[in-house]
């Protein structure tokens, strides 16, 4: 195989890996909104005087092991004005899961 062969089948084969990886980061990110979803809809906040306290809300800067897409997907769902957050720090839901379109 000629040396510009190999070039061009390295640089497809770095695109398909940035692609892959691209679509592993949405997937995660969509079932990180989900299970804060389903986290709100367990602990039965509905409103602002039932609020809950979610444990991973903060991010930490000192972390061991896999991302944890689950604050990011927080801020994305109160940015989208899905979830509330009370005065007191407490999340709640203002649209159900099964309203939403995923």
């Amino acid at each position: 195989m000629s040396e510009t062969a190999q070039i061009l089948l390295g640089l497809i084969f770095l695109i398909g890996v940035y692609i892959f990886s691209r679509y592993g980061v949405v997937w995660r990110m969509k079932r990180a909104v989900v299970f804060v979803i389903k986290d709100l809809e367990r602990s039965g906040a509905f409103g602002t005087s039932t609020g809950a306290e979610l444990p991973y809300a903060k991010t930490h800067f000192f972390n061991i092991g896999m991302r944890d897409f689950k604050p990011k997907a927080l801020q994305s769902l109160i940015q989208d004005g899905i979830v509330g957050q009370t005065d007191t720090g407490k999340y709640y839901l203002k649209k159900r899961l099964q309203d939403l379109q995923l």
